[in-house]
């Protein structure tokens, strides 16, 4: 028990309970003003700052009322030796283990971005259908994260496959600490399984690369010249019809001295969609700087590495046996039903962990 209090009394000093009342305080009074709703786009990033302060002060408090009564649970059992109710400690405890290691998590998303939304985009390698299909399921996976969080996912540009899955896609991940969690997703992806597009039942592997940026609003100062875009329009498209516009409402920019390439699609209107595509490159380009500044490279951008062999972050293993491994921290579990369903919380938080041990 003592080993408890010393850890909740360490986290307790990180939490700076004062502050974070002071800051929800200070937004409460933000969403009061008779004019908070005029940019709504703002709005939402001050509700959802504050929403998530909130959330974690509710847990602060409602941890220390669990310490307090596990500590009266602890005196009794030392007085009376009740095996029961030992018994009952000992549960409770590890449930509090599982909060406490939650919790912890949140606090050490501290890094300049980690609170940001999150861009989150997919490209199958080579391998046609196959890798194409992967895709698919990965985009599957980390929309029912995303909602499992609470957080809400927009589709902002999705290019299908040509027989099944997908070309491309790039997702906008939005809620408190989106990015803070998803950078530990940015990396090679590789699927061994039997194929269900393979007449012979042959072993397939396949890989998709997901690359994870902070999406920004005025936290930089970016430079961009009109003259170095080129602006293409053309008719949206999606799964299953989804998103087909007749008009060309759909939005392709591209940055003429760097070479990089955004599209957005999401919208109706094409100023919105021309919107969403400068807060995306205004993100890449952001990387680009860091990049060839050599500064902050791992916590903002990532390794670069070929979509293939040999560069894997993590393994989803259907075939000949089920296991989903994770290759920068050994974490593994043979539930991969459950992996692709969108329980990926294990696999971050081991990585977020390990980025600070």
């Amino acid at each position: 028990m003592k080993k408890w209090l010393l850890h909740w009394r360490t986290l307790g000093g990180l939490f700076d309970l004062e502050n974070k009342e002071a800051r929800i305080a200070e937004l409460d009074d933000v969403m009061l003003q008779p004019d908070f709703w005029n940019d709504q786009q703002e709005a939402q990033k001050v509700i959802s700052e504050a929403n998530g302060l909130k959330d974690q002060v509710n847990e602060f408090y409602n941890l220390n009322e669990t310490f307090e009564n596990l500590e009266l649970t602890y005196e009794l059992v030392k007085e009376e030796a009740d095996a029961e109710l030992q018994a009952e400690l000992e549960e409770e405890l590890q449930q509090l283990s599982s909060r406490l290691n939650d919790f912890e998590l949140q606090l050490l998303l501290s890094d300049e971005y980690d609170k940001n939304n999150a861009i989150l985009e997919l490209h199958p390698g080579a391998g046609g259908t196959e890798s194409q299909d992967w895709g698919s399921m990965l985009l599957r996976m980390y929309t029912r994260w995303a909602e499992s969080k609470g957080f809400k996912v927009v589709t902002l540009d999705y290019l299908p496959g040509d027989e099944a899955g997908i070309k491309s896609v790039t997702l906008g991940i939005n809620g408190h600490n989106a990015y803070g969690y998803l950078k530990a997703e940015k990396g090679v992806h590789r699927l061994v399984r039997i194929s269900p597009f393979d007449s012979s039942g042959r072993r397939h592997t396949s890989f998709v690369s997901c690359d994870v940026m902070p999406e920004f609003n005025d936290e930089i100062e970016i430079e961009i010249r009109t003259e170095d875009l080129r602006i293409d329009t053309y008719r949206a498209s999606g799964a299953g019809g989804q998103h087909i516009n007749k008009t060309e409402s759909a939005v392709r920019i591209t940055h003429t001295p760097t070479g990089i390439v955004v599209s957005c699609q999401t919208e109706r209107s094409q100023i919105q969609n021309r919107e969403h595509a400068m807060k995306m490159l205004k993100a890449k380009l952001y990387q680009r700087e860091l990049e060839e500044k050599e500064k902050a490279l791992a916590e903002i951008r990532g390794e670069q590495k070929e979509i293939g062999w040999g560069s894997q972050i993590r393994s989803y293993v259907f075939h000949p046996y089920s296991m989903v491994k994770d290759h920068r921290t050994g974490t593994e579990t043979g539930n991969v039903q459950a992996v692709m369903d969108g329980d990926i919380d294990q696999f971050i938080n081991a990585y977020l962990r390990s980025r600070i041990s």
